[in-house]
């Protein structure tokens, strides 16, 4: 059982060293339109392998910013006020 764990472990590591994509945050992503959406597309294309990768997790992050940032529904929230 040890072994297996030690194998498992060595396998994770060298599987994540085959990447040399730099690790964008989703405000990069935000400010460069055409990567976000070629990060998307690759996510989508392969969501077992890319789905939780950081750039998948912070590029889908942009979106939903960009997208819910983008509608305001109609409605102006303000903070309660309470009179004594």
């Amino acid at each position: 059982m040890k072994k297996l764990s030690i194998a498992l472990v060595v396998a994770a590591v060298l599987a994540g060293c085959g990447e040399n994509t730099p690790v964008q945050t989703a405000d990069w992503y935000k400010a460069h339109d055409k990567e976000r959406l070629e990060m998307l597309a690759k996510c989508k294309a392969s969501p077992g392998e890319l789905a939780a990768s950081p750039n998948c997790v912070n590029a889908r992050a942009a979106q939903n910013q960009i997208d819910l940032g983008s509608k305001n529904y109609g409605v102006d929230v303000k903070p309660p006020t309470f009179k004594k």
